[in-house]
């Protein structure tokens, strides 16, 4: 019997899609989650995360409605369009969960963190740290003898670059927000 000649992820509209299932490249996205603001309800939103073994790169939750009782979780998560779609639907099917929007794909959104970053240095490395806190537009926010503390918002890929820039000068400790995020446009 002779081989079948089918090139390799020719058809996605087949029973026997032949694709490999490893081609698609994973990405980072943003999704905004709105639920009802009671006891457990993030704990089930993220047990829907750990109980299928999907990382989350970024966590934050506030009241975003008082008079409503509502809450939006910004969950930021890396996978494969497919898993994304996933978690979306499952989120979708927990009941205090109102709307789930994937900021990601509806187009770039507008990211930003807030850091707690205390940097411990005298001498020439203080007064490099100052110098570059200046360039990133970061605040001091306490200042001893012996250290700063400074207050930086900005991009994930901003704090980052700045911690990793604090840290010969004698980075001590960093306290990160997480990812607020909201669409572009009206």
């Amino acid at each position: 019997m002779a081989a079948l000649k089918i090139k390799k992820g020719s058809s996605s509209h087949s029973a026997y899609d032949l694709r490999d299932s490893h081609d698609q490249i994973e990405r980072s996205h943003t999704l905004a989650v709105i639920v009802d603001n009671e006891a457990g309800v993030l704990a089930r939103v993220i047990g829907l995360f750990s109980g299928r073994g999907y990382n989350i790169d970024s966590l934050t939750v506030a009241e975003v409605d008082h008079k409503g009782h509502r809450s939006r979780i910004t969950v930021v998560t890396r996978g494969t369009e497919n898993v994304i779609d996933q978690i979306k639907a499952q989120l979708g099917r927990i009941v205090p969960v109102h709307e789930v929007k994937d900021l990601t794909v509806e187009g770039y959104p507008v990211e930003r963190e807030l850091a707690l970053i205390k940097v411990a240095g005298t001498g020439d490395k203080r007064i490099e740290a100052l110098r570059l806190a200046e360039i990133f537009r970061a605040n001091v926010v306490d200042s001893t003898l012996e250290s700063f503390v400074f207050e930086i918002t900005g991009t994930p890929e901003k704090i980052d670059a700045f911690a990793d820039l604090m840290r010969p000068l004698g980075l001590a400790e960093v306290a990160r927000t997480g990812v607020a995020a909201l669409s572009r446009g009206a």
